[in-house]
């Protein structure tokens, strides 16, 4: 690990979950924490990440292939959420959706150091909390709210991790992620592009109207998306 690695405070790291630390917990964690480039990955993740850029897809698979996102993971927090529960593994996949870097913590660091503190076991079960509900949420829009307004919560949430408003994806990929077909997901984001809400090329939409995309969720995408960054008062 090069000598500045070493050397960087915790107030310069971006991740949540790492500044949300006391300086005890953090001070466990940080000699094993490697900086890491995620690069966009089409085969699940092992070890546990902490992402400062970039976003990481939990995705649900059924049998004959079928997959569906279940949950969003950016500089809000980590992977890795089975191991805090105490397991060895989980049913769901993880896998590098969009490309940035962040810090890496192998598994075998990361369970006895929860184990040992009590405080960072709270800590990171706080977010383990907020990632259930996350996913309960999407659970539930997904079951009941228009194929254009998952669209629309799905962007806003990308968008709340991104560091600019292009967010760079396929219609396979965000078919893949909403767990809908192809053309239903192509008419729908022609559908926020007539209106105004984004504007969409091959592999790249750009949001343009967030406020517009937020009001057509029909509170879809409401305080529990936003509250951890700190949004819910801008709704």
């Amino acid at each position: 690990m090069p000598a500045w690695e070493r050397a960087l405070p915790e107030s310069l790291f971006r991740n949540q979950v790492l500044k949300s630390l006391s300086p005890e917990d953090f001070a466990l964690l940080r000699p094993s924490l490697h900086r890491v480039q995620l690069e966009i990955a089409h085969q699940p993740i092992r070890n546990g990440y902490f992402p400062e850029r970039g976003i990481a897809s939990v995705v649900a698979t059924m049998t004959g292939g079928r997959q569906c996102e279940v949950g969003i993971i950016g500089y809000d927090g980590m992977t890795g959420i089975a191991v805090i529960l105490g397991q060895d593994s989980s049913s769901n996949e993880t896998y590098i959706q969009v490309a940035g870097n962040g810090w890496r913590l192998p598994v075998e660091i990361l369970r006895p150091a929860v184990a040992e503190s009590p405080s960072l076991r709270t800590s990171v079960l706080d977010y383990a909390h907020a990632f259930l509900v996350q996913s309960s949420r999407t659970a539930l829009v997904n079951g009941h709210s228009k194929i254009e307004e998952r669209l629309a919560r799905w962007l806003l949430m990308i968008h709340d991790r991104s560091d600019g408003d292009k967010i760079y994806l396929t219609h396979e990929f965000l078919a893949t992620m909403l767990g809908a077909r192809r053309p239903g997901v192509t008419t729908a984001l022609q559908m926020l592009e007539y209106r105004g809400l984004v504007r969409a090329k091959r592999g790249e939409v750009t949001i343009i109207d967030r406020v517009g995309l937020m009001e057509l969720t029909h509170g879809a995408y409401g305080e529990e998306e936003q509250r951890y960054f700190g949004l819910a008062t801008a709704a």
